[in-house]
C-alpha cells in the first residue's frame, strides 16, 4: 500500500505525517514561532526514525496547497517539491480547507453543511462550504463576516464552522443552527485525502505547481448567501 508523506504548513501550526494506504502511522505537530523554517526537516527525520522507515520507501509527497500563510505555504511547498524532485516521486496537492472539513466530518453526528475557514485579517476570512460528502458547494473565496453571513444556510439547518477563524466568527454570528468546532489543522487529514488522489493518479505538476495564496482575490463585502457566487 502506498506510503505517503504529508506536510501541512498553511497556518502557524507545522504538521507532518506518514500514512500507509491512507492509514495514519504517525503525525508530528508543532505550534511555535519559526517551526516551519527551523523545525520542519528535523520533524521529518524524527518521523522516519520513529516509524523505522527509510526515505527510499516513500512513494509520494503530499502538501497542503492553501489558502493560508504566505510564508508557511511557501516553505511547505518548497520542501515538498524538493523531496519529490530528489526522490523522483509524485507530488499531491490537497486543499487546506477541504482537509479542515474532513477533520470536522470525523466529529459530526448530525447532518449539516461544513464551513471551513482560515483567518485573513480583521473580520475577513478565506472560506469554502462543503456538504458531508466533502463536495464543495461554493467557490473558494474571501469574505468579510458580519451578523448576516451564511444566514440562508443557517435557516436551512445545521452549519458546522471549523478553522482558526472560528473564535472571531462565533462572536459575530448568533444562530441556533451554528455549531463552532475546535478542530486543529493537521497533516493527518492531508494524508487521508492525498491517498484518494494517489489512487486516481491525480498528481500536481512538479515543475509548475505553486500554492494557492489567494493573493489575487480582493476582500469582498459580506454575502448574505454565499451560494450566489
Amino acid at each position: 500500500m502506498a506510503l505517503i508523506l504529508s506536510l501541512e504548513t498553511s497556518t502557524p501550526i507545522c504538521s507532518i505525517a506518514l500514512h500507509r494506504g491512507g492509514v495514519l502511522l504517525q503525525e508530528k505537530s508543532l505550534d511555535v514561532p519559526g517551526a516551519h523554517s527551523e523545525k520542519l526537516m528535523g520533524m521529518f527525520d524524527s518521523l522516519l526514525k520513529d516509524c523505522q522507515i527509510s526515505v527510499k520507501e516513500i512513494e509520494a509527497i503530499a502538501v497542503s496547497e492553501g489558502p493560508g500563510s504566505y510564508t508557511g505555504l511557501r516553505i511547505g511547498v518548497s520542501v515538498a517539491k524538493g523531496l519529490a524532485f530528489a526522490g523522483e516521486l509524485p507530488l499531491i496537492s490537497v486543499s487546506t480547507l477541504k482537509s479542515l472539513a474532513y477533520g470536522a466530518k470525523q466529529q459530526i453526528e448530525s447532518p449539516g453543511l461544513i464551513v471551513a475557514m482560515l483567518d485573513a485579517r480583521r473580520m475577513e476570512v478565506y472560506r469554502e462550504v462543503f456538504d458531508q460528502e466533502l463536495n464543495s458547494i461554493t467557490n473558494l473565496d474571501s469574505e468579510v463576516i458580519d451578523e448576516g453571513s451564511f444566514a440562508e444556510l443557517l435557516d436551512m439547518g445545521k452549519v458546522y464552522f471549523v478553522g482558526d477563524a472560528v473564535k472571531k466568527v462565533s462572536e459575530v454570528i448568533n444562530h441556533p443552527n451554528a455549531v463552532f468546532m475546535d478542530v486543529k489543522i493537521s497533516a493527518d487529514y492531508v494524508g487521508v485525502l492525498a491517498f484518494e488522489k494517489f489512487k486516481k493518479e491525480d498528481f500536481a505538476d512538479l515543475a509548475y505547481f505553486v500554492p494557492n495564496y489567494l493573493k489575487e482575490f480582493k476582500a469582498l463585502q459580506s454575502k448574505k448567501n454565499p451560494l450566489l457566487i
